[in-house]
Formats: C-alpha cells, structure tokens, sequence
C-alpha cells in the first residue's frame, strides 16, 4: 500500500510531465498553465480572461493533445443557439421505413471542451452550458442524456469593457472553479513565440498522459486529508467575503454587493489538495489555501457601483480579506 509521500510524488510527477509538454507549445504564462493544470486534476471547469490573440485556444488544445483526450470547441457568437451547444432531436428515417426522432449529440459530448469567447454568445445560449457543467449531463426534449467523464470545460472570455460582449451570469460565473487572467507576453516571450511559429516546424505537444491517468490524480487530490484548523482557516475567508459579516474587513462592506458562495469553499480546498501534493507534502497548508485564493474567488465576488467609481477590483478585495482574516485567525468561527 503506497503511503502519502509516494502518492505525492507520483501526482507530481505526471502534473510536471503535462506542464513540460505544455511548455513545448506554449511560450511563458507560467502562471496561467499552472492554475489551468491545477483546475483539471481538481476535476474544476476554468475561465480565461485575456484580449484575443494570447494563446488561450491554443493551451487548451495543446492540453488535449497532452492528455490524449477527445477536444471539441464551440465558437460563441450573437447568433449561436442552445441547440448547436447540447445537440437536438432530428427526424430520420429507419430500415423499415419509418421516420422516428433521433437525438444528434452536440460538441458538448466530448473529455474537453473549450467555449471560446463565451461572452459574445446570449445569455440565453450561455445558459445552455450550465447543466453540463455541473450535471455532466443534458437535457434535450425532456430525456436526459449523460456525459462520459472525464468532462471539463475551459471557456475564454473578452475583457467586459469591449464592445459585442455580454456579461456571464452569477450562476454561471459560479461554476468556474478558477477564473485566471491571461496577460501579454513580454519582449523575451514575444521573441520566442515568433521564433516558433513563423519557422518551417510547428511544435506540437505528444500525449504523455490518458484518461485513466487523469481520472487517477482526480481521484488522489479528493483523497489528501486536510486539517481542521486549515479548513478552518478557507471557511473564515469565504465568510469575510459576505458583507455584514463579523469577519468581514472595511472594504468588504464598502465595495462588495455580493460574496462568495460555498462552491468557493470546495474550490479553495480542492486547489490547496493540489498545491500541498506538488510541493510533495499529503496534506494541506494555509499557504495552499492563499495560492488558490485569487483565482478560486476573483470571479465570486461581486462588486457594487461605489467600486468601481474607485477602480477597486476583485483581487484587491481578496487581498484585504486575507490580511483581515489572519490577524484576527486566532477567534473561533462564527456561524
């Protein structure tokens, strides 16, 4: 029976496998493929915030490829419908000469699924996406029809201030485990991606996982124990998020209209499981905690008016909600 230490390193090892692979295709953004990993073997959906032309569809297909997984992508656009999402029923005809309703499955059936500029589709398409996240399943014409795991979505998104984008609704913004956002590459970066793509080989990553592979380190990350005091610790700062709450600092209660919901909670957790095994250890730090906490909750916050005539954001709120919580860590919780 293999004990925490070398269930750790074996995570780690495969973890390392796929970002090397990834680091073949992808040029920097370091940080945005560590978090994107760290979403698939929590097992979490994942939005990517960046302009167009940053690499994003590019990481998720690369991924694919890594994990040797079946990949479909959906372009959002105004006119796009709920069907081309979720599939619909179509009239066809049998051997025998009947015609019965069949149910043509859409991209949505697939291991990865990237919805590319999400925003750009109607809420009402937008919508159509929620059961599969969270069900892993959809509902066509009143039959409910499975999705084979493992199923993840990565949609990316414009920033919300361009033109011809509609903003995710709550409840949908809510089943991203990790909203991370992608930034410009810098001169050195630059350099090297041009290097690659403009020569006469295109790099291309090779399958260094599978399915099972995968389904496995899901599987070990819900297994890491986690201490109380620890998930303490990740429960006290989604409750400082709420305003009016007793663990809620000044700025909480100025700027936020809405906090984190208790999926926050679960991804904060599941994403410390994940950055205690990487750094070898089959348990759970407060500084686990505190390198999930950006991307588990800068898209669960939301803000109020008063804000965002300060220019106040997400991150910035967390940032005072961390320091809040760890000068008072040593109360109790207070329900």
């Amino acid at each position: 029976m293999e004990n925490g230490k070398q269930v750790a390193e074996w995570f780690r090892t495969h973890f390392e496998a796929l970002r090397t692979e990834i680091a073949k295709v992808i040029v920097g953004q370091e940080e945005v493929v560590e978090n994107v990993l760290v979403a698939v073997a929590a097992g979490g959906h994942t939005l990517l915030e960046g302009v167009p032309g940053l690499g994003k569809t590019l990481l998720v297909r690369t991924l694919a490829q890594s994990l040797n997984l079946q990949f479909a992508r959906i372009q959002f656009t105004p006119d796009l419908m709920p069907a081309d999402v979720t599939g619909t029923n179509i009239l066809a005809e049998s051997e025998t000469g009947t015609r019965t309703f069949v149910f043509r499955p859409g991209p949505v059936f697939t291991n990865i699924l990237l919805a590319d500029e999400i925003n750009r589709a109607t809420p009402k398409t937008q919508s159509a996406l929620l059961e599969a996240m969270q069900e892993h399943a959809v509902t066509v014409a009143g039959k409910r029809y499975p999705i084979e795991p493992p199923f993840w979505v990565l949609a990316t998104q414009n920033p919300v201030e361009q033109e011809g984008t509609y903003p995710l609704p709550e409840a949908q913004l809510d089943r991203f485990f990790f909203k991370i956002l992608v930034g410009y590459p810098t001169l050195e970066e630059l350099r090297e991606i041009v290097n690659r793509t403009t020569g006469a080989e295109l790099p291309r990553a090779s399958a260094v996982a599978d399915k099972a592979t995968l389904l496995r380190m899901q599987q070990v990350v819900r297994e890491v124990p986690i201490a109380q005091s620890v998930q303490d610790f990740a429960l006290k700062i989604v409750v400082a998020t709420h305003p009016g709450s007793p663990y809620a600092p000044a700025e909480v209660n100025r700027y936020v209209r809405y906090g984190s919901s208790p999926r926050g909670a679960q991804s904060l957790i599941l994403a410390g499981k994940v950055y205690g095994l990487l750094d070898g250890r089959y348990n759970v730090s407060r500084e686990d905690i505190q390198r999930a906490l950006k991307p588990a909750l800068r898209h669960r916050i939301l803000l109020n008016f008063e804000a965002e005539a300060d220019n106040v954001t997400p991150d910035q709120v967390l940032e005072s909600v961390l320091e809040h919580v760890k000068r008072t860590e040593g109360e109790p919780i207070r329900v």
